[in-house]
């Protein structure tokens, strides 16, 4: 196990990696979906949304760098890894006692499961990797030491919010400590690609959940005209999410402002989990559209509001580092988000077909005005270069 190169030609997503992919929107369904549930009761389910979610995507991150760096496709590797993917099914199968009763204990096995893994391949690269010997083990002890600490916050504290922050900034750490000694190899187009994909499973997951909402209302035999815009009006919203991520070319970014890669990568946690929990907003708003939920019109309304504002605040602040000139000003994004994040309050006259109209017209006229100005290829998945 050799680190590959930063410029290697060509280098995309492996078969393996799209594999590992797939494994995680079990989990992020399973996160969206008690999300929405618990939107719909009337509960306030952020936190425990948030914390899972946490886990989901620090766990891929982990090891989507790590692969950026050190994917050898062997046996070993591939036996890791897919020790990795079990991990994450473990995970979503303990999201609704998580979510219900606060009982992390099955959420925080697989967790457990993929660091192993993850562990197990910093030690492998460590012994066959010499030059990088010291940041490999310094990656292996420091992700070791946090999931320690997890288990003990676990029996000691049920995992209460303290302590699950101060971990949180442990394994956030790790990195940084670790790349100090000997950066690794990283592959900027690689992780752009990468983080990419993710972007499209993140909207792949909000359409299941405005389908799951689609289901409700169907099956409530009240499907009327407001069913069709709100459904339309979610569609057209994620059309324009998709496109406005995929103006921002980050892989070239990135290869020249390699520094600005942790507040790129963290960055990301915000802008991915406000697209998982849009996903959830749009389930309820379509329900809601059949018959009447616990929640109400305002609550339905920022539930589809607060994942976009946030989504396009953390859109601009990733790649505003990277991007020169950015794609999107700070006042345009400053705008929307204001006026996105004012629409709810006049729901309880205008109703919620109407906030989400709006809202998706004023992201399909924010595309327009930019995409013609947008530097980079058209929008899609960021391509390797040579």
């Amino acid at each position: 196990m050799t680190a590959r190169p930063i410029d290697e030609a060509h280098r995309t997503a492996s078969p393996l990696e799209l594999l590992f992919d797939l494994t995680f929107v079990v989990a992020v369904a399973a996160v969206t979906a008690e999300l929405a549930h618990s939107i719909a009761e009337g509960h306030a389910g952020v936190l425990p949304f948030l914390q899972v979610f946490y886990a989901i995507w620090w766990a891929w991150m982990n090891f989507t760098w790590f692969a950026s760096s050190y994917d050898t496709d062997d046996v070993p590797y591939r036996l890791l890894t897919m020790l990795q993917m079990a991990g994450v099914l473990v995970l979503a199968a303990g999201v609704p006692t998580a979510a219900a009763d606060s009982d992390y204990r099955a959420v925080l096995l697989g967790y457990l499961i993929m660091r192993a893994g993850l562990v197990a391949q910093w030690l492998r690269a460590a012994y066959e990797d010499p030059d990088r010997r010291r940041t490999a083990l310094r990656y292996a002890g420091g992700i070791a030491a946090a999931q320690a600490g997890w288990v003990l916050a676990l029996v000691l504290t049920d995992l209460a919010l303290p302590f699950f922050v101060a971990l949180v900034a442990l394994e956030l750490a790790v990195p940084r400590w670790a790349e100090r000694a000997y950066p690794t190899t990283w592959h900027p187009h690689h992780i752009a690609e990468r983080y990419g994909l993710f972007v499209i499973i993140l909207l792949g997951e909000s359409v299941l959940a405005a389908s799951r909402g689609v289901r409700e209302a169907l099956a409530a035999g009240e499907v009327g005209s407001s069913f069709v815009l709100v459904a339309g009006a979610g569609l057209v919203l994620l059309f324009a999410l998709w496109w406005l991520y995929f103006l921002h070319p980050s892989g070239a970014g990135l290869s020249e402002r390699r520094a600005y890669s942790y507040r790129w990568g963290y960055g990301h946690y915000g802008l991915f989990a406000a697209l998982a929990a849009l996903g959830a907003g749009l389930e309820v708003a379509v329900e809601r559209t059949a018959h009447e939920l616990k929640t109400s019109s305002m609550a339905v309304g920022y539930a589809v509001a607060v994942p976009v504002a946030v989504f396009l605040l953390m859109l601009w602040l990733v790649h505003a580092p990277i991007v020169d000139p950015p794609v999107t000003s700070p006042v345009l994004v400053l705008g929307c988000v204001t006026v996105v994040l004012l629409l709810p309050l006049a729901l309880p006259l205008a109703g919620v077909v109407a906030g989400t109209g709006v809202v998706a017209v004023l992201l399909v006229a924010v595309v327009l005005a930019r995409s013609g100005q947008a530097k980079g290829p058209s929008p899609g998945v960021t391509r390797s270069h040579s």
